[in-house]
């Protein structure tokens, strides 16, 4: 039930912290379990999935790591904080790759472990919950292979709702990437035309010859090379959908036989004196603003207002950021699925970093960078280091800071990890000093959470170097 207290399980081999922590943890009024070593741990996993596990890493014959790996196989959804008093680097790495929630070195403070402690079932109810509201609104809001469940997005859905079955015209803006022809085609597939034609035609960097050919069709000798009668696309989507995509980049003399076939349905095929009449529905889309290239006299005012009869925007995906946790596990799961890999989750700090990238490319450079993601992962979960942002658009965000760092490598080498270190206790001290020593405002300042700056901050030990002006918050 909602009310039933939390089922933690203890894994320690000191008799005196096991105790210690059942104590602390049954008072909080969770349910506790204890073993006293990794075997009865995994023993007891085997029989029962708890909430949350709490687990030193040395230990024994059966370490933590062992346990933790065997919790992630058994009960994906348990949350694991791993304990221990020889904290390094490595070993943190290694355990958050493996999934555990946090890294706790000992000895700490209880009030931190309690606070961790309700962070990370917190973290477990509410994932539960998101899973949930996806699952509902992927078979409330299904159109076809678009996601998203933003106040952006539900217009839009109502929107393809309302003009599916409709013959209106229907023009689509938003920057490249967005996902303009996947919504053409959720109107089409919405429609009465769902079993007919959906042409895509792309407008761009085709000859007025070719492209007329292409869109009308030609009879036999209608210009070199006509060496047969061949059918346009406009005519073999009779009855469908055609996407104009790129709109924007029509010619003048494509888009006057354009207007024609928008005004009356009819048109000739080059070389021919009779007019073909065709029933289709036009969908157009462009990156531009067809305002703007009407004013410029780059596009007829006419076939503008003809076009343009239902006007739908695609917001930008920095515009529509709630989007982005669905949009990402979506492709996780195509990818993973496409490559046969057993990859779950994006982690938490994944996201974050996600969240913080304004993704000029949008949703299809999130698509490319989740599916590179998916074929370079080694774990089941995907972590920061395997994402890529593109280079000039931090350059973009930071500017003036792109010839901050030498990235020159000697002759013999350098230590990669060290180089890292230095910057990363940079940016610490930097921080301690612009927020006058309070941990708090550093951490809000480096974008990072409280417990990930102490920790940071513990293992590099600058707060001898630092001098704390006033009380942590």
């Amino acid at each position: 039930m909602a009310n039933d207290p939390a089922d933690i399980l203890v894994v320690d081999d000191d008799l005196s912290m096991r105790e210690m922590l059942e104590v602390m943890l049954t008072s909080e009024g969770y349910s506790v379990e204890c073993a006293e070593d990794g075997t009865k741990a995994i023993q007891m996993l085997k029989k029962k999935e708890y909430d949350l596990i709490i687990c030193d890493i040395r230990m024994g014959t059966v370490g933590g790591l062992a346990v933790l790996r065997e919790a992630k196989k058994l009960w994906p959804e348990s949350v694991v904080i791993m304990i221990s008093a020889f904290a390094t680097t490595e070993t943190a790495v290694k355990a958050m790759k493996g999934g555990a929630y946090d890294y706790i070195p000992k000895p700490f403070r209880v009030d931190e472990v309690k606070q961790t402690i309700r962070n990370a079932l917190e973290s477990r109810t509410l994932e539960k919950e998101r899973e949930l509201l996806d699952a509902e609104l992927r078979r409330t809001f299904h159109f076809g292979r678009i996601v998203g469940n933003s106040p952006a997005m539900m217009n839009i859905y109502n929107t393809i709702k309302q003009v599916a079955d409709t013959r209106a015209n229907v023009l689509i803006t938003g920057e490249s990437g967005t996902g303009k022809e996947l919504i053409a085609r959720a109107i089409h597939e919405n429609s009465s035309r769902h079993d007919k034609p959906f042409t895509v035609i792309h407008c761009a960097g085709i000859t007025d010859t070719l492209m007329e050919s292409e869109l009308f069709g030609h009879r036999k000798g209608a210009f070199t090379g006509a060496i047969e009668h061949k059918k346009g696309l406009l005519e073999v989507s009779a009855g469908g959908t055609v996407f104009l995509d790129e709109i924007a980049e029509l010619t003048p003399i494509i888009q006057v036989k354009l207007l024609r076939v928008v005004q009356e349905k009819t048109f000739k095929p080059v070389g021919e004196t009779r007019d073909v009449e065709v029933d289709i529905r036009i969908i157009s889309a462009t990156n531009k603003s067809l305002e703007d290239e009407v004013i410029a006299g780059n596009f007829r005012e006419d076939l503008f207002y003809r076009l343009n009869v239902i006007h739908i925007h695609v917001p930008p995906l920095r515009e529509r950021k709630e989007d982005l946790p669905a949009l990402a596990q979506h492709f996780l799961e195509k990818y993973a699925r496409e490559m046969g890999k057993s990859i779950h989750k994006l982690s938490t700090y994944a996201l974050d970093m996600l969240s913080r990238y304004d993704f000029p490319g949008n949703v299809r450079e999130l698509e490319n960078m989740i599916e590179r993601s998916v074929a370079l992962s080694k774990t089941n979960i995907i972590l920061p280091e395997s994402l890529v942002l593109s280079t000039y658009k931090r350059a973009e965000r930071a500017p003036g800071r792109e010839n901050d760092l030498s990235y020159d490598i000697p002759p013999s080498g350098l230590d990669l990890d060290a180089v890292l270190a230095d910057v990363e206790r940079g940016y610490l001290v930097k921080a301690m000093e612009m927020t006058g020593g309070v941990k708090q405002k550093a951490a809000e300042l480096l974008g990072i959470s409280a417990e990930s700056f102490r920790y940071r901050f513990d293992k590099y030990k600058t707060g001898s170097s630092i001098r704390e002006r006033s009380k942590e918050r």
